[in-house]
């Protein structure tokens, strides 16, 4: 695996199974997303980049997502179970233990469907309710 961190972030490519993966953080929120290899490329950890690594990287296919800071309620939302298959390396399971603040499949899902900055999910979030409604 190869690592690329800068402030409040970092990515990693591993190379195994082609996938590129990246963590952002900052006062509570977190998030981790599947990135591309042009985003990651992009991604300079001196902080010298033309782009900002938190845009970059929220362009990315959202995996897990939390935030508990003073701004908002806590929440936790999964929006794709394998997050942890995809990035083994990243911070998300502590996240993700807080199952006090989860947000219900069902609300995930209504997220996914209707928000366009979760577009990226819906292909994974319809075949996983398809293969859920088969079993």
């Amino acid at each position: 695996m190869q690592f690329k961190k800068g402030l409040g972030w970092k990515a990693c490519y591993d190379e195994e199974r082609n996938v590129y993966t990246a963590q952002r953080s900052w006062r509570g929120f977190y998030q981790l997303c599947e990135i591309d290899k042009e985003i990651y490329d992009r991604l300079d950890p001196e902080g010298k980049g033309e782009e900002d690594p938190d845009r970059l990287i929220n362009k990315g296919r959202h995996l897990v997502e939390s935030d508990d800071d003073y701004y908002t309620s806590p929440y936790v939302t999964v929006f794709d179970e394998n997050y942890l298959e995809l990035a083994p390396w990243s911070d998300a399971e502590k996240r993700v233990r807080n199952t006090e603040h989860r947000t219900s499949k069902e609300l995930a899902d209504y997220v996914v469907e209707h928000f366009q900055s979760e577009e990226k999910n819906r292909e994974y979030r319809r075949k996983k309710a398809e293969q859920e409604n088969i079993e």
